[in-house]
């Protein structure tokens, strides 16, 4: 058997240096600014989505607002009631499961199933005969044509529902809404779920600037300057900014991140459906991780490794090692490989010694630093680019919540990486993507009444 020493020679790609990791910033950076400007817009892998989303919370919103969260294999469905509302009453929600076949049927069964899901909701909670705003968080690609327009760019995370690319997604909701004809709800905002994580922690924040989302999928949003973003079309009326969706799981599809991918992560992406595309996200999501470790270790074992040439067959099977398994694995301490055997054994693998499992948990150590220092790297990119003294980060997503290490992985990364003088704070923004829809309808809805108000008060002078 080979060394553990000798393992680490073997993996020393996964290990990513301070000049590479320094590169991979300046790098996203010239991408972030080729996705502003109208010029290189086009082109652009990483295409920095006006959201229209310019205001941010201030406490002065009131009502019930409901929020819809579809991004993943469940969706969540949500009410909260800002204002007068005692605090047992200001929230309450429901997960629905997003079957295979909806998934991967027509885009109208999606909707369908959607507004069905809804009006269940809101019959349970007896708020069925009510006209209540919703703040829509689809989490994939969309071009934002306004607050309550958005076209699916493409489909990610294996949905592949036909008829929906392209589409305005706030209006195929309205329509199978509007066909049920039971419920009243009114669709204020479309937005993505970083958008939501960070304005449900500027709810309480106001120095929050980031929305960072590490979960099945990788994307961030950040607040722009008007003048930065060359492809606004909107006012420039104040405030004088807009969060922008970045996309940026994109980042590398052009062949600019290709100095840290592995053959690991090419023999994955070579095994994708979306071949070639979201490069950055299959490095760091915890869509991939997992199945980054899988080719990791089948490779490892090949070569004489990790289990001595006993059979690792079990190994072979796409998706066979869940990540997961990366956070059970590394949540024991150093030397206790309790967590370690009962993933291997639960893999079906056998008479593995003391020293695979050392070997393993290497592994996956390495993999899920990478996937943090690369996370870290964007964050501090956003964080040198806003350049305000302090910045506070809302984060969600499952990787960032339940990988023992993830957390201090990226703050240690981010301090080496931002501007002298810059200060930040990573906060997790809980249910921010289902919380934060509601209150951007929230926020919609007391933008609206306060131009009422001032409408009436220069009515009432004049």
């Amino acid at each position: 058997m080979k060394t553990l020493l000798k393992l680490e020679e073997r993996c020393s790609n996964l290990s990513l240096s301070d000049d590479q990791i320094e590169r991979v910033c300046a790098t996203l950076l010239k991408e972030i600014e080729n996705g502003l400007r109208q010029k290189t817009n086009g082109v652009a892998d990483i295409k920095c989505y006006p959201t229209y989303v310019r205001n941010l919370p201030n406490g002065e919103e009131k009502g019930k607002f409901l929020a819809l969260d579809l991004g993943g294999t469940h969706f969540r469905v949500l009410m909260i009631h800002l204002g007068e509302a005692t605090p047992e009453k200001e929230f309450v929600s429901r997960i629905f499961a997003m079957p295979t076949r909806i998934i991967t049927g027509s885009g109208e069964s999606l909707f369908d199933h959607i507004a069905e899901c809804l009006a269940l909701f809101l019959k349970e909670y007896k708020v069925d005969k009510e006209v209540i705003p919703l703040g829509f968080t689809f989490s994939f690609p969309c071009r934002q044509e306004g607050l309550t327009k958005a076209r699916l760019v493409q489909w990610t995370k294996g949905f592949t529902c036909a008829n929906v690319e392209g589409e305005d997604v706030v209006e195929l909701l309205r329509r199978a809404i509007h066909k049920r004809g039971d419920v009243m709800i009114e669709v204020v905002a479309v937005l993505n779920d970083t958008t939501g994580t960070l304005m449900a922690c500027a709810y309480k924040q106001p120095a929050c600037r980031i929305g960072l989302i590490v979960g099945t999928g990788l994307n961030a949003c950040y607040v722009e300057k008007l003048e930065n973003i060359e492809c606004w079309d909107g006012d420039f009326d104040d405030p004088k900014q807009c969060i922008i969706n970045t996309e940026w799981g994109a980042f590398g599809d052009n062949g600019c991140l290709d100095f840290v991918r592995t053959e690991y992560d090419k023999a994955l992406d070579d095994a994708s459906l979306n071949r070639g595309r979201q490069l950055y996200e299959k490095m760091v999501s915890g869509m991939y991780m997992g199945e980054i470790v899988r080719h990791v270790l089948v490779s490892l074992a090949k070569e004489g490794f990790i289990l001595n040439g006993s059979s690792y067959r079990h190994l072979l099977k796409p998706g066979k090692f869940l990540t997961k398994y990366i956070s059970k694995i590394e949540d024991s301490p150093e030397g206790d490989f309790t967590n370690c055997k009962c993933v291997l054994e639960k893999l079906g693998l056998m008479n593995f010694t003391p020293e695979d499992c050392a070997k393993i948990r290497y592994v996956c150590q390495l993999v899920s630093q990478r996937a943090a220092f690369m996370a870290a790297a964007g964050v501090a990119t956003l964080i040198n680019k806003i350049n305000e003294k302090h910045v506070v980060v809302a984060v969600d997503g499952s990787v960032y919540r339940f990988h023992p290490h993830f957390h201090n992985l990226m703050v240690q990364k981010i301090n080496q990486l931002i501007n002298p003088g810059l200060t930040f704070e990573l906060m997790l923004s809980k249910d921010g993507s289902g919380r934060g829809a509601a209150l951007v309808a929230a926020v919609a809805a007391r933008v609206e009444r306060e131009e009422t108000e001032e409408n009436l008060q220069k009515n009432t002078l004049s």
